[in-house]
């Protein structure tokens, strides 16, 4: 006999449909891990083990401090300047400051190596002006560790500058105050009060920070710094050793989980609530040489990360004859947009779904599938290409073995010879980007909406499409903004998981760079960075409209 409860326990159908979006989101995972313990084919992980592995445990321990600590000072020195002082230039710094998350790392590296190096301007100038040799001066060299450190640096503290600003203009103006009105100083305010209050923001923005250097690849690869991500390249094209290659990705995979839980331990039980006032703070005026030391802190990571890199790949763009204007261009830009846009519109339904589905049926199996959906960020690009290529690259094998079978099948492959498994691989990597928007939009919505429309008879179905889908519109169109702009810019999956001659503009920026050829990349650069713009100018209007409410 059936029990009166047992339709609370079996999932409904929108329930099994999100658990089945989040099973596919999680094979590439479960397919690196499936090879920890092989053996490899030809003994490459001894290999890599006796000769390369220390290098590269070394390398990405010493990356990741490097960028740990550079980013938490810059962004949390600029964000406590723009909130808690007032200077020339502060409104225009507030908003400026994000700029640098529009320049992918490589197009930065690429572009501080043609300012830098024997042949460029500053080092012409130096000669010119001074009547050296190359013998007669020493210049550091920006293709090293060091380098690729103060590269990430540059384009990774606006996430730390972000959410330490939010931090400070929710808790810090009454609390500031506060503490200034029992004789602290500015300084003293900032120690002991504004940043204690601050440390999860800060925590987590440099959490991401470090995520994002862990999955980058064209960097370090074009500056040889020997990482995890140059291994799994290097396991799976150069030594043909799949099963190593998806070893060091689960050993990269380690290190974005301890980063992920040194973010979460270091909070321990520390708690930090509002209190309700959220006075904004009228700020401390600086004058003199203060305010002009306060500018040049503002300036300094502003023109480092984005002005500079930016007017060295315009300037190559616009006077060298070798920049690709052409047709080749333009077919660039319309496989990046077709593999961007297809990504996007599927992320969107997807989150959809699964958000959805949390929000009818708030059950574990929902919960279940809306974090393991959840879970692809928090991996690499590199991971995530190895992890789809191997599954895919068998069932692609196992159908055109079929069709040819049973209706003489003479085609090429129809996954990976398309770019099926370049979508897939965007997908798992950037969904979590489009359910952390759709869940807010969402959750603006309230439920009585939902009640409203049942009581009028419509079903569950007809109330998102009636209700909720034109309330929703700007958040569901904010969420394929970011991942298709998210999608222009990766390079580590896009690498791997491309078919055979279709090239986007990241990897034609990077394969161009790769062979010294900078002048012709250009274009390709700043069509990455045109497009990554586009929501950070969303983003700086909801700053400006954050100071003046």
């Amino acid at each position: 006999m059936m029990s009166p409860y047992s339709h609370r326990i079996r999932p409904s159908g929108l329930t099994l449909l999100a658990l089945l979006i989040a099973v596919v989101m999680v094979i590439p995972l479960l397919s690196v891990a499936t090879n920890v313990f092989n053996t490899g084919t030809t003994g490459t992980w001894t290999h890599l083990m006796d000769t390369v592995m220390p290098d590269y445990i070394t390398t990405t321990v010493v990356l990741c401090l490097g960028v740990g600590i550079g980013t938490t000072l810059v962004g949390v020195g600029a964000a406590w300047l723009v909130t808690h002082c007032e200077f020339p230039g502060r409104r225009v710094f507030e908003w400026a400051l994000v700029l640098p998350l529009a320049m992918p790392a490589y197009v930065m590296a690429y572009a501080y190596t043609d300012f830098l190096q024997f042949s460029g301007p500053i080092q012409t100038w130096l000669r010119a002006s001074l009547n050296w040799t190359r013998a007669d001066y020493w210049f550091p060299d920006v293709r090293t560790l060091a380098g690729a450190i103060f590269m990430f640096i540059g384009v990774m503290y606006p996430y730390v500058y972000m959410l330490t600003r939010t931090a400070f203009l929710e808790r810090g103006g009454a609390v500031t105050e506060a503490a200034r009105s029992l004789g602290l100083s500015p300084w003293q305010s900032f120690a002991r009060v504004s940043l204690p209050i601050a440390r999860p923001a800060i925590a987590a923005g440099v959490t991401l920070a470090l995520m994002e250097t862990l999955a980058d690849y064209g960097t370090v690869s074009y500056f040889a710094v020997q990482t995890f991500t140059t291994g799994i390249y290097r396991a799976w094209f150069s030594l043909g050793d799949r099963v190593a290659a998806a070893q060091l990705a689960m050993c990269l995979l380690g290190f974005v989980l301890v980063v992920l839980s040194i973010e979460q331990s270091s909070r321990g039980r520390a708690r930090y609530h509002g209190t309700g006032l959220r006075k904004p703070s009228r700020g401390h005026r600086l004058g003199g040489w203060p305010a002009g030391l306060a500018v040049v802190a503002c300036l300094i990571p502003l023109m480092i990360g984005f002005v500079l890199p930016g007017g060295v790949m315009l300037h190559m763009a616009l006077t060298d004859g070798d920049a690709q204007f052409g047709s080749r261009f333009l077919t660039l830009a319309r496989n990046s947009f077709l593999v961007s846009t297809m990504t996007a519109v599927l992320a969107v339904t997807l989150a959809l779904i699964v958000a959805y589905a949390h929000r009818l049926h708030p059950t574990l199996w929902t919960r279940a599938a809306h974090g393991a959906v959840g879970m692809g960020y928090a991996l690499p690009g590199s991971v995530i290409a190895v992890g789809v290529l191997i599954p895919v690259t068998q069932l692609d094998n196992a159908l055109v073995s079929a069709l040819k079978a049973h209706l003489g099948w003479q085609g090429g492959l129809i996954l990976t010879g398309g770019i099926a498994a370049l979508v897939y691989a965007c997908l798992v990597r950037f969904l979590t980007a489009a359910l952390q928007n759709v869940d807010a939009a969402l959750h603006r919505v309230t439920p009585h909406m939902d009640d409203a429309a049942r009581s009028l008879g419509l079903s569950s179905g007809k109330t998102l499409l009636r209700v909720h889908l034109p309330l929703l519109r700007r958040g569901l169109l904010t969420a394929g903004l970011l991942v298709f702009i998210d999608v222009m810019k990766e390079l580590p999956a896009t690498l791997v998981m491309r078919p055979f001659n279709f090239d986007t503009l990241a990897t034609q920026v990077y394969t161009l760079a790769s062979d010294e050829r900078l002048s012709e990349a250009s274009t390709a650069a700043l069509a990455i960075v045109a497009v990554g713009l586009v929501p950070l100018i969303i983003l700086c209007r909801q700053i400006a409209a954050d100071r003046q409410s």
